[in-house]
């Protein structure tokens, strides 16, 4: 009886209540706009802001740049080309479909074959995926690969759903199906871009909106005034210049940490009819080139010394920088007589392509002014960076400022930019030493080895200058003091769990 009775209490109760679905908005302002929404061909860095709403990853990065469970909730080696990755179960696509050793293999497999895709250099040691049971994937390498599963960390590590992949093929880039905490509703290019919370999510209890819009804004001054507004909640890469009345608004919070990469500007050495320049032909022009610059000139006017002038695609913070390959003071004396050896003649004409941003033509702006004292004629050409993106690829460029937001190994700053097979070689700088000392430091685990093959690489590209690095940057990222919950991780990007904005 006294069971009948415990039970009938209960009965009488009333149901616990279920916590309310969110209903706020979320608004971020993004520097450029996108290119297109497929992770298997995508390569711009506000891609991956959105890609952070939307597909979930096999792993991701914390704040201290370990790598932590996501999709997969851990990893083995049983040798050093056999990778078990262990899945999440439960997890759905947005299309309600599961998210499972079929649809891991499936994805990495299209990251490896699409035609376009550039995830392909990222994973290149794969050999073949093979499903061992619904939650357990294997992963067998050509040959040891130490930065493989860093690369599961951003793009590579992107289950895409096979069902909706296969459906949409050439058009799935604008209806993506992934297995993130939104799913896409609405796309307008140049405009915006609309996310809806998917009810479905595996970590829905640390979403909190129902919606998330993407403003691209190109203009920094008009992203600040906007945040002051309150017309959007969040803009990154606010303007280094516009970090001291960012500060001084009480509304705002202001978010200033170290970035993984860089900017830099990309010579056309021999892709296409464009590359046939003097600065594209000889190194010695492109010394000259950077002799006249002044970076800590650059990184003063421009980033008001919040970011530090580099000569080489590794932050000063990585283990693997190289202290022998210091940013290189200006010095005309030096490139006027590099032009002399070289034979140029004067003025060398470069047309130097930047983005519409106000920082990058103000960038290009100031190196004009500078080459023009050593002997350069420097044309700038300020394109929509998407634009300037595409044309890049398919070599209709002669010098081309760009920037790479960077990766937590080494690997991923240098190899796809750098390696004669690398998919994202667009300057098609060769060097059989630089393949080589790249295909061996993905091949060793030991730190000691890796270091000096990587001083090797940093120390060669210096001298050939396929790429000019400038600066290693910071993030500047700027809320509404309403926002909480923001993680400050080095690639830079938003990640949503856990934001809350106070009413």
């Amino acid at each position: 009886m006294r069971r009948l009775a415990a039970a009938l209490l209960l009965l009488a109760q009333p149901a616990l209540a279920q916590p309310a679905a969110p209903t706020q908005t979320l608004r971020i302002a993004l520097a450029e706009d996108t290119d297109i929404l497929d992770p298997t061909i995508a390569r711009t860095y506000t891609g991956r802001i959105v890609f952070a709403g939307l597909c979930d990853k096999l792993f991701d990065i914390n704040e201290k740049l370990e790598i932590v469970p996501q999709l997969a909730t851990a990893y083995e080696w049983t040798d050093p080309q056999t990778l078990l990755l262990h899945l999440r179960p439960g997890v759905r696509f947005h299309d309600g479909t599961a998210m499972d050793a079929a649809a891991v293999k499936y994805s990495l497999e299209r990251h490896l074959t699409l035609p376009g895709s550039t995830r392909r250099g990222e994973i290149s040691a794969m050999e073949r995926v093979e499903i061992v049971d619904p939650l357990t994937v294997r992963v067998v390498l050509k040959n040891p690969s130490a930065p493989f599963v860093s690369q599961l960390t951003d793009r590579a590590g992107m289950i895409v759903s096979p069902a909706a992949a296969e459906a949409a093929g050439k058009e799935f880039g604008a209806r993506p199906v992934c297995a993130g905490p939104f799913s896409l509703t609405e796309r307008v290019a140049q405009d915006r871009f609309v996310l809806d919370r998917f009810p479905g999510y595996w970590d829905a209890g640390n979403i909190h909106f129902a919606r998330v819009i993407y403003r691209p804004i190109v203009d920094n001054s008009v992203r600040l005034t906007n945040l002051q507004a309150g017309a959007i909640d969040l803009g990154e890469r606010i303007a280094a210049t516009d970090v001291a009345e960012a500060r001084a608004d009480k509304r705002l919070a202001t978010h200033i940490y170290p970035a993984l990469g860089y900017q830099s500007i990309n010579f056309n050495l021999g892709n296409g009819p464009r590359s046939n320049t003097a600065i594209g032909q000889s190194k010695l022009v492109r010394q000259a080139f950077e002799a006249a610059i002044d970076r800590a000139v650059l990184m003063q006017v421009i980033y008001n010394g919040l970011f530090t002038p580099v000569a080489q695609g590794l932050p000063p913070g990585s283990p693997f920088y190289n202290e022998a390959v210091p940013s290189t003071p200006r010095d005309l004396d030096k490139a006027r007589a590099l032009l002399r050896q070289a034979g140029a003649k004067l003025p060398v004409p470069v047309t130097l392509t930047v983005s519409t941003n106000p920082d990058q033509k103000q960038v290009g702006e100031l190196i004009q002014a500078m080459a023009a004292e050593a002997g350069f004629d420097v044309t700038v050409q300020a394109t929509e960076f998407a634009t300037a993106l595409a044309a890049q690829a398919r070599g209709d460029f002669e010098a081309s400022a760009i920037g790479w937001s960077g990766r937590a190994d080494p690997d991923g700053n240098l190899y796809n930019n750098l390696h004669s097979r690398g998919a994202l070689n667009e300057t098609r700088y060769t060097s059989p030493e630089v393949d080589a000392w790249l295909d061996a430091a993905r091949a060793t685990t030991a730190i000691p080895a890796r270091k000096t093959l990587y001083a090797n690489i940093t120390k060669r590209v210096h001298e050939d200058l396929p790429v000019l690095y400038l600066d290693s940057n910071s993030w500047i990222v700027v809320t509404t003091a309403k926002l909480t919950g923001f993680k400050p991780i080095p690639d830079g990007l938003v990640r949503l769990q856990g934001l809350r904005l106070a009413r």
